[in-house]
């Protein structure tokens, strides 16, 4: 938890204003503080922490770890992998694997690995505290959002104001900032996704694998891989729910997701016998846009284009942004001279086309995952037996990303 302070509703105009203490609010705050900015982080939830289990680290994210200065804090906590693999739920059979080996490092540049989630917002986090110069306020929702020409304004639920030379709304799927600007509505995709952590000592020892494992079966798939040094195993399955779900977060029923995996087969459906108790997400993405900036406010990550778990790639794209956000500012005057609008735009650019191509091919992804007959068969078909390579060139568009390249196509 990190040490908060409530006091005080004024923020001078050297100060940037974050909605949202996540894993992108925080990533924001590191890479503004690195342009010169005091951040002021302005949270919700009483205390600034992370809930939720494990999540899968591409190439990418340790690219963006690495420009917001807190490599080493987070790949000493990662647990790096041999491979990927997906196998067929119904039927055992092998999909596909592909190494991430020396040859897979060697072509991104940077590992793939798993992680708790609360590691890496604790990575972010140590990474704030010690540039001494992000203040945190708790138990404070944002409600409205005023501007002009030189300042943002916040108000927040009970009244109190904050004032900072511009705003980075980082409020997550439900984002107070993103509905008064935007006023768009999130999509309930009709998936539910249950996660748990279990131990080394429950879990079978036939599937502790050192991989990132996903076994895909009709409208369902089930994933699994070792967390904190292989101490812990992530469970997290998926399936079409037969409800009409609202998105949100809570306590999962243990007859319910049972009651979702017949036909599947016994060494892949253990694993939903596991935990002893789940936490239920019904999910949520919204349809891509092309503008989030305006003015002097902007979104980022899952405020700006939320996206379904299916290229495991929401953390990933959250730290992408502030990196993105970071190189803007540093294009655009640094410090009291900031051209804020020019900035904000110029992010927004360098991002629309990248986040949107995550949002809809995750959506895609996971139709294959779940696809039933004959398509079930046609999808093992195409990945079975592909090679290392193959699988690699498929994956350079989204591991081999560059900030440098994205802000040359914006500027086009």
């Amino acid at each position: 938890m990190a040490e908060t302070r409530s006091s005080g509703t004024q923020a001078g105009l050297d100060t940037v204003l974050v909605a949202g203490g996540g894993i992108g609010g925080l990533a924001a705050a590191l890479a503004l503080t690195r342009r010169g900015f005091r951040v002021t982080v302005l949270e919700q939830a009483a205390e600034i922490g992370e809930i939720g289990a494990g999540i899968q680290l591409g190439p990418n994210a340790f690219a963006a770890f690495d420009a917001l200065g807190v490599g080493p804090q987070a790949r000493a906590r990662a647990v790096y992998t041999d491979c990927m693999v997906m196998h067929d739920a119904v039927d055992e059979s092998l999909v596909g694997r592909i190494p991430t080996d020396e040859a897979f490092r060697a072509r991104f540049g940077n590992p793939y690995a798993v992680i708790h989630r609360a590691d890496v917002h604790l990575s972010l986090l140590e990474g704030a505290q010690a540039s001494g110069r992000v203040d945190f306020h708790t138990s404070t929702r944002v409600e409205r959002v005023e501007q002009d020409e030189t300042g943002v304004s916040v108000i927040a639920q009970d009244g109190r104001r904050w004032r900072g030379v511009a705003l980075i709304g980082a409020d997550g799927v439900k984002s107070v900032v993103r509905q008064q600007f935007v006023g768009d509505a999130a999509r309930v995709t009709g998936h539910v996704v249950y996660r748990a952590v279990v131990d080394r000592a429950d879990f079978p020892e036939e599937l502790r694998w050192n991989a990132a494992s996903i076994w895909v079966g009709p409208n369902c798939h089930l994933v699994h891989y070792p967390l904190r040094g292989g101490e812990q195993y992530n469970v997290v399955v998926t399936f079409h729910s037969r409800e009409t779900e609202q998105w949100g977060v809570r306590e999962g029923s243990k007859e319910e997701v049972q009651s979702y995996f017949h036909g599947i087969s016994p060494k892949a459906r253990q694993l939903i016998d596991l935990p002893k108790s789940w936490k239920r997400w019904a999910t949520a993405d919204r349809e891509p846009i092309a503008q989030w900036s305006f003015g002097r406010v902007t979104l980022l990550g899952d405020a700006a284009h939320p996206t379904t778990q299916y290229l495991a790639q929401g953390a990933c794209m959250a730290m992408e942004d502030a990196v993105t956000l970071g190189e803007a500012l540093r294009e655009c005057g640094d410090g009291p001279g900031t051209d804020w609008p020019r900035a904000l735009d110029l992010y927004q650019r360098a991002r629309v086309a990248r986040t949107a191509r995550i949002v809809l091919s995750s959506r895609e992804m996971g139709r294959l995952y779940h696809a039933r007959g004959v398509e079930r068969l046609v999808r093992n078909d195409l990945w079975r037996g592909r090679s290392p390579e193959r699988f690699q060139d498929a994956l350079e568009w989204l591991y081999g990303w560059n900030v440098g390249n994205c802000l040359d196509a914006a500027r086009r």
